[in-house]
């Protein structure tokens, strides 16, 4: 960098603002599933900006989309009407399986569930909280307070008072050695046992898989059958689909429908893959819900034109192209190639996830200590092979994360796995 941009960024911008790599990369460009460093360095890109870029870089339509839009006028708030906010809501809410939907946009999944938390404590009147161990649910000072991941929870201060319970984590604490139905029944009498010692909360807020948390989550079915409890108690579901929506999980639009026997949620959250890079997120409640707050309430920034209109282009393609599917073919592929290669390296604990949504959990080999070292280093050598990929984790950063556009082709998925199980053999 000849301009020493690494060290202006750390002369300028917060400590605690992490940086991959040991030498920081600048992404200069992208097309399809691919992008460029400053260096002029190539990379296949398995983690599209933390799950953002949904369906490809620099896609056409949405491009096209974003520079029309620009060109006619790029905002005005939610003072006044606007008519790629109307139609983007009026495809959500037919999208989300909530009757009578009602849908509010925002600039990010923090603020979406920083909004949906207001909701319901404001519904329910009562600011307890149910949230699961190792999730994440953004920066922001209510989110933060309903993380259950130590590595993301700078503070103990929350306005909401908080409890937590299993379920979160299939293969890891103390129900891990039941099979997939006592695992339910011991989460649902856990859940019962603490309802018994707490006046009832206004809400348990889970993600279907856990993103930060290194891509776990329960076996399907764990959030129907809380459901029933929360039902009798008239505690809402709020389903995190920041990062399972839209069809990653392949086999469901939404992760929640893994889940869907006891119905849909009362409110569900998004943001990342619908702008394809553009910052958008929202929330989707029961119209008696979404609209309990007797105060004013507008975004500035939430609903503005030209997100709208990437918005509404990429998911135009997103459903014409059959991306989801996309994700249960290629992504299931992807799976089973990694197992295979997993079988094979003793530090690869598990490889776990669905559709493009996979995580890769390294521990010491011969135990299940986690091992952020090896993480790091198998990081590293993924990028000098030419491959982008994430971390994540929940007592300690030792999973990988794998999260492509949903247009991966096979030949991509190959080419990248191959670049991984070198890295996992070759990583100290």
């Amino acid at each position: 960098m000849t301009d020493d941009l690494l060290g202006r960024h750390r002369s300028v911008l917060p400590d605690w603002l992490a940086l991959y790599y040991e030498e920081p990369i600048e992404i200069t460009h992208g097309e399809g599933r691919h992008v460029w460093d400053s260096a002029g360095n190539r990379y296949l890109d398995f983690f599209g900006g933390i799950l953002t870029t949904m369906t490809a870089h620099a896609l056409p339509e949405v491009t096209k989309a974003v520079a029309e839009q620009a060109g006619r006028i790029i905002h005005s708030s939610t003072l006044y009407l606007d008519r790629q906010m109307v139609e983007l809501a009026e495809r959500v809410a037919q999208l989300s399986g909530i009757p009578d939907a009602r849908v509010f946009f925002t600039t990010s999944g923090t603020e979406a569930n920083d909004t949906a938390l207001l909701l319901a404590t404001t519904y329910r009147r009562g600011n307890s909280v149910l949230a699961m161990r190792n999730s994440y649910h953004g920066r922001s000072f209510s989110a933060v307070g309903v993380t259950g991941n130590r590595g993301w929870s700078p503070t103990s201060l929350s306005p909401l008072q908080t409890l937590y319970v299993h379920g979160g984590v299939r293969t890891r604490g103390p129900y891990a050695s039941l099979g997939d139905d006592d695992f339910i029944a011991a989460c649902v009498d856990d859940l019962k046992d603490l309802l018994g010692h707490t006046r009832p909360p206004a809400a348990l807020i889970a993600e279907p898989i856990q993103g930060v948390g290194g891509f776990t989550s329960p076996p399907d079915g764990l959030y129907a059958a809380f459901r029933e409890v929360l039902n009798a108690h008239g505690i809402l579901w709020i389903s995190d689909e920041v990062q399972t929506g839209w069809g990653r999980t392949g086999e469901h639009f939404w992760g929640w429908q893994a889940h869907a026997r006891s119905g849909p949620p009362d409110i569900v959250t998004f943001a990342k893959g619908i702008g394809n890079g553009m910052s958008i997120g929202g929330v989707i409640a029961r119209a008696e819900i979404m609209n309990c707050l007797d105060a004013n309430s507008i975004s500035t920034f939430g609903g503005t034109q030209v997100t709208m209109a990437a918005g509404l282009a990429n998911l135009t393609y997103l459903l014409e192209h059959d991306l989801q599917g996309n994700a249960r073919r290629v992504g299931g592929m992807l799976l089973e190639r990694l197992r295979a290669v997993a079988a094979q390296v003793p530090g690869v604990r598990e490889v776990r996830g669905r559709g493009l949504m996979i995580g890769v959990e390294l521990t010491k080999p011969g135990t299940d200590e986690a091992d952020p070292r090896a993480a790091s280093a198998v990081l590293e050598a993924a990028r000098r092979g030419g491959l982008l990929i994430g971390k994540g984790g929940g007592h300690n950063t030792s999973a990988l994360r794998i999260a492509p556009p949903l247009s991966l082709n096979v030949a991509e998925a190959e080419e990248g796995a191959a670049i991984l199980e070198h890295a996992l053999r070759s990583a100290p």
